[in-house]
Protein backbone atom coordinates (compact mmCIF):
# COMPACT_ATOMS: atom_id res chain seq x y z
CA UNK A 1 0.00 0.00 0.00
CA UNK A 2 1.37 3.61 -1.33
CA UNK A 3 1.30 6.96 0.22
CA UNK A 4 -0.64 9.24 -1.91
CA UNK A 5 2.01 12.41 -1.78
CA UNK A 6 0.92 15.59 -4.55
CA UNK A 7 3.47 16.97 -6.22
CA UNK A 8 4.08 19.67 -3.79
CA UNK A 9 4.55 17.70 -1.17
CA UNK A 10 7.81 16.16 -2.44
CA UNK A 11 9.03 19.48 -3.53
CA UNK A 12 8.47 21.21 -0.33
CA UNK A 13 10.31 17.99 1.56
CA UNK A 14 13.25 17.80 -0.66
CA UNK A 15 13.65 21.35 -0.44
CA UNK A 16 12.98 21.76 3.38
CA UNK A 17 15.54 19.38 4.22
CA UNK A 18 18.25 20.40 1.87
CA UNK A 19 17.59 23.78 3.90
CA UNK A 20 18.36 21.29 6.96
CA UNK A 21 21.25 20.36 5.71
CA UNK A 22 22.50 23.42 5.38
CA UNK A 23 21.98 25.39 8.40
CA UNK A 24 23.37 22.22 10.00
CA UNK A 25 26.00 22.28 9.14
CA UNK A 26 27.13 25.55 9.34
CA UNK A 27 26.20 24.80 12.99
CA UNK A 28 28.52 21.83 13.36
CA UNK A 29 31.39 24.34 11.47
CA UNK A 30 31.06 27.72 13.54
CA UNK A 31 32.40 28.48 16.86
CA UNK A 32 30.49 26.23 19.28
CA UNK A 33 30.50 22.90 16.85
CA UNK A 34 26.92 22.52 17.49
CA UNK A 35 24.33 20.99 16.22
CA UNK A 36 21.34 23.01 15.32
CA UNK A 37 18.67 20.91 13.50
CA UNK A 38 18.22 17.73 15.79
CA UNK A 39 17.93 17.36 19.58
CA UNK A 40 19.18 14.01 20.57
CA UNK A 41 23.00 14.68 20.57
CA UNK A 42 22.38 18.24 22.39
CA UNK A 43 20.40 16.64 24.60
CA UNK A 44 23.28 14.36 25.26
CA UNK A 45 26.10 16.62 25.52
CA UNK A 46 23.04 18.46 28.61
CA UNK A 47 23.23 15.89 30.83
CA UNK A 48 27.77 15.75 30.23
CA UNK A 49 28.13 19.35 31.07
CA UNK A 50 25.46 18.65 34.01
CA UNK A 51 27.65 15.84 35.28
CA UNK A 52 30.11 17.63 35.33
CA UNK A 53 28.71 20.98 36.95
CA UNK A 54 29.47 22.82 33.74
CA UNK A 55 26.97 25.67 34.07
CA UNK A 56 28.28 27.82 31.56
CA UNK A 57 27.67 24.92 29.03
CA UNK A 58 24.57 23.92 30.66
CA UNK A 59 22.82 27.20 29.69
CA UNK A 60 24.40 27.27 26.25
CA UNK A 61 22.88 23.66 25.65
CA UNK A 62 20.23 24.16 27.14
CA UNK A 63 19.01 27.33 25.59
CA UNK A 64 19.56 25.07 22.26
CA UNK A 65 16.70 22.70 22.93
CA UNK A 66 14.80 25.74 24.25
CA UNK A 67 14.64 27.92 21.04
CA UNK A 68 13.96 24.71 19.21
CA UNK A 69 11.08 23.95 20.96
CA UNK A 70 9.93 27.19 21.00
CA UNK A 71 10.08 27.49 17.50
CA UNK A 72 8.35 24.07 17.26
CA UNK A 73 5.08 26.36 19.83
CA UNK A 74 5.36 29.24 16.93
CA UNK A 75 4.55 26.89 14.49
CA UNK A 76 1.36 25.25 16.43
CA UNK A 77 0.17 28.73 16.76
CA UNK A 78 0.63 29.65 13.13
CA UNK A 79 -0.66 26.08 11.69
CA UNK A 80 -2.44 25.14 14.24
CA UNK A 81 -2.40 21.23 12.68
CA UNK A 82 0.29 18.27 12.56
CA UNK A 83 -1.38 17.09 8.97
CA UNK A 84 -0.05 18.54 6.12
CA UNK A 85 -3.14 20.61 4.41
CA UNK A 86 -3.50 23.38 1.19
CA UNK A 87 -4.73 26.14 2.85
CA UNK A 88 -2.97 26.18 5.62
CA UNK A 89 -0.49 29.45 6.89
CA UNK A 90 2.89 27.51 5.76
CA UNK A 91 3.49 30.79 3.70
CA UNK A 92 3.59 32.56 7.11
CA UNK A 93 5.47 29.94 8.97
CA UNK A 94 8.14 29.49 6.49
CA UNK A 95 8.80 33.48 6.53
CA UNK A 96 9.16 33.19 9.79
CA UNK A 97 12.02 30.52 9.47
CA UNK A 98 13.36 32.59 6.61
CA UNK A 99 13.50 36.04 9.19
CA UNK A 100 14.85 34.03 11.95
CA UNK A 101 18.04 32.15 10.14
CA UNK A 102 19.15 36.05 8.54
CA UNK A 103 18.58 37.44 11.73
CA UNK A 104 21.04 34.28 13.09
CA UNK A 105 23.52 35.95 10.77
CA UNK A 106 25.17 38.80 12.72
CA UNK A 107 24.61 37.09 15.74
CA UNK A 108 26.83 34.62 14.65
CA UNK A 109 29.50 36.51 13.44
CA UNK A 110 29.99 38.20 17.01
CA UNK A 111 30.13 34.68 18.17
CA UNK A 112 27.00 35.17 20.29
CA UNK A 113 25.23 31.96 21.59
CA UNK A 114 22.20 33.88 20.94
CA UNK A 115 22.50 33.18 17.33
CA UNK A 116 22.42 29.81 17.36
CA UNK A 117 19.87 29.60 19.59
CA UNK A 118 17.99 32.09 16.71
CA UNK A 119 18.91 29.49 13.96
CA UNK A 120 17.86 26.25 16.28
CA UNK A 121 13.91 28.81 16.86
CA UNK A 122 13.74 29.03 13.00
CA UNK A 123 14.58 24.98 12.47
CA UNK A 124 11.90 23.93 15.37
CA UNK A 125 9.32 26.00 13.39
CA UNK A 126 10.59 24.44 9.58
CA UNK A 127 10.42 21.05 10.97
CA UNK A 128 6.71 21.50 13.16
CA UNK A 129 5.58 22.90 10.34
CA UNK A 130 5.21 19.28 8.12
CA UNK A 131 4.34 16.32 10.58
CA UNK A 132 2.26 13.61 8.77
CA UNK A 133 1.01 13.61 5.14
CA UNK A 134 -1.64 10.35 4.61
CA UNK A 135 0.39 8.78 7.35
CA UNK A 136 4.00 9.31 6.32
CA UNK A 137 6.13 10.78 9.15
CA UNK A 138 7.90 14.10 7.12
CA UNK A 139 10.66 15.41 9.28
CA UNK A 140 13.10 18.12 7.26
CA UNK A 141 15.36 18.96 9.86
CA UNK A 142 17.08 15.19 10.97
CA UNK A 143 17.50 11.63 9.81
CA UNK A 144 16.68 9.21 11.96
CA UNK A 145 13.01 8.30 11.49
CA UNK A 146 13.98 8.87 7.65
CA UNK A 147 16.90 6.13 8.10
CA UNK A 148 14.25 4.03 10.32
CA UNK A 149 11.74 3.84 8.23
CA UNK A 150 14.03 2.46 4.85
CA UNK A 151 15.46 0.09 7.38
CA UNK A 152 11.83 -1.00 8.41
CA UNK A 153 11.13 -1.17 4.49
CA UNK A 154 14.16 -3.90 3.76
CA UNK A 155 13.30 -5.93 6.58
CA UNK A 156 9.26 -5.99 5.13
CA UNK A 157 11.00 -6.89 1.54
CA UNK A 158 13.44 -9.69 3.16
CA UNK A 159 9.72 -11.07 4.27
CA UNK A 160 8.12 -10.81 0.96
CA UNK A 161 5.51 -8.42 2.50
CA UNK A 162 3.83 -5.15 0.80
CA UNK A 163 6.04 -2.63 0.66
CA UNK A 164 4.89 1.27 1.21
CA UNK A 165 6.78 2.14 -1.69
CA UNK A 166 6.29 6.24 -1.65
CA UNK A 167 6.77 5.94 1.82
CA UNK A 168 10.15 4.64 1.19
CA UNK A 169 10.70 7.31 -1.58
CA UNK A 170 9.60 10.22 0.68
CA UNK A 171 12.17 8.78 3.21
CA UNK A 172 15.33 8.44 0.39
CA UNK A 173 14.41 11.96 -1.08
CA UNK A 174 14.76 13.55 2.25
CA UNK A 175 17.85 12.27 3.07
CA UNK A 176 19.30 12.85 -0.59
CA UNK A 177 18.04 16.90 0.27
CA UNK A 178 19.75 16.96 3.93
CA UNK A 179 22.68 15.29 2.27
CA UNK A 180 22.93 17.82 -0.44
CA UNK A 181 22.18 20.41 2.19
CA UNK A 182 25.15 19.73 4.26
CA UNK A 183 27.63 19.39 0.99
CA UNK A 184 26.35 22.69 -0.08
CA UNK A 185 26.15 24.31 3.38
CA UNK A 186 30.04 23.43 4.30
CA UNK A 187 31.29 24.42 0.81
CA UNK A 188 29.15 28.09 1.38
CA UNK A 189 30.65 28.06 5.29
CA UNK A 190 34.45 28.32 4.29
CA UNK A 191 33.63 30.79 1.32
CA UNK A 192 31.23 33.21 3.12
CA UNK A 193 31.40 31.92 6.94
CA UNK A 194 28.37 32.25 8.71
CA UNK A 195 26.83 34.44 5.65
CA UNK A 196 26.26 31.04 4.00
CA UNK A 197 23.20 31.39 6.22
CA UNK A 198 21.96 33.63 3.67
CA UNK A 199 21.32 31.08 1.13
CA UNK A 200 18.68 28.86 3.27
CA UNK A 201 17.12 32.37 4.83
CA UNK A 202 16.52 33.46 0.92
CA UNK A 203 15.56 29.39 -0.63
CA UNK A 204 12.36 29.62 2.46
CA UNK A 205 11.74 33.04 1.50
CA UNK A 206 11.17 31.98 -1.79
CA UNK A 207 9.47 28.67 -1.06
CA UNK A 208 7.06 31.09 0.96
CA UNK A 209 6.40 33.32 -1.58
CA UNK A 210 5.97 30.32 -4.16
CA UNK A 211 3.76 29.16 -1.88
CA UNK A 212 1.34 31.80 -1.27
CA UNK A 213 1.38 31.79 -4.94
CA UNK A 214 0.48 28.06 -5.43
CA UNK A 215 -2.48 28.87 -2.80
CA UNK A 216 -3.79 31.58 -4.31
CA UNK A 217 -3.61 30.19 -7.92
CA UNK A 218 -5.83 26.88 -6.29
CA UNK A 219 -7.95 29.00 -5.07
CA UNK A 220 -8.65 30.81 -8.18
CA UNK A 221 -9.10 27.31 -10.10
CA UNK A 222 -11.42 26.19 -7.30
CA UNK A 223 -13.25 29.36 -7.67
Amino acid sequence: MGVHLPRWVWIGAFALSCIGGMVNVVGYLGFEHQAITHLTGTTTLLGDALSMADVGKAMHLGGVIVAFVLGAMLSGLIVQDSTLKLGRRYGVALGGVSLLLFASIPMLERQWILGAWTAAMACGLQNAMATTYSGAVIRTTHLSGMFTDLGIGLGHALRGLPLQTRRLRLSALIIAGFLIGAVLGAWLFRLWAYRALAVPAVLTGTIAIAYVAHRHWKRHELS
